[in-house]
């Protein structure tokens, strides 16, 4: 079986890219694979043509990313409480994969990003987490036993991490917000590496 973690996201302005870099080296700190990939914009604009290699940073994702994975980390900035829509509408297209049973029983944490403190962290990662089991996933969250959710002043939270995206440096991880993001990539791997064993 695969020892590829999986870490999907959307980031609009590098926040959530971010975030999903510091989890994927708690990934690979842990000896598993971390396998970075991103969802495309969506746009009311019917003429509007969609590149199909980003400019830059991480590639597309691809139905075969989730089939390959092992685990998945899935993360998004917060829009209204909720998911941004073009992670959702990857996420509405997996119908093949929820009959198939592709990500049954395989671990899966979420992550978020904000530029308000109460700008919906908590349900953003609640609501992300809703297709995930839909999908028969395992649900990994952070633990209080981590010692930088009794500290932090910006991101974190046992639902998933967070950050909070503000001042002059919004897209930097703060200290507290690194550090919350690693464990959950190595939590997540360890729930992964048990299960392939």
């Amino acid at each position: 079986m695969s020892q590829v973690v999986l870490i999907l996201y959307y980031s609009r302005h590098g926040a959530t890219q971010a975030m999903a870099n510091a989890i994927a080296l708690g990934v690979e700190k842990s000896g598993l694979e971390a396998r970075l990939r991103c969802v495309p914009e969506v746009s009311n604009n019917l003429d509007h043509q969609q590149s199909t290699v980003p400019s830059v940073g991480d590639p597309y994702v691809s139905k075969h990313d989730l089939d390959d994975c092992c685990a998945l980390a899935l993360g998004s900035p917060t829009r209204f409480g909720n998911m941004a829509a073009p992670l959702k509408y990857f996420l509405d297209d997996t119908s093949a994969q929820w009959l198939a049973g592709t990500l049954e029983n395989k671990p899966a944490c979420v992550f978020t990003s904000t530029s308000s403190m109460h700008g919906g962290q908590e349900s953003t990662l609640l609501t992300m987490m809703i297709p995930l089991l839909h999908h028969g996933m395992v649900l990994c969250g952070l633990p209080y036993s981590t010692p930088e959710l009794h500290t932090t002043t910006s991101g974190g939270g046992p639902y998933g991490v967070s950050h909070l995206a503000q001042g002059e440096n919004k897209n930097k991880l703060t200290s507290d917000e690194q550090t919350l993001c690693i464990e959950q990539g190595r939590r997540l791997a360890k729930f992964a590496a048990k299960l392939l064993d």
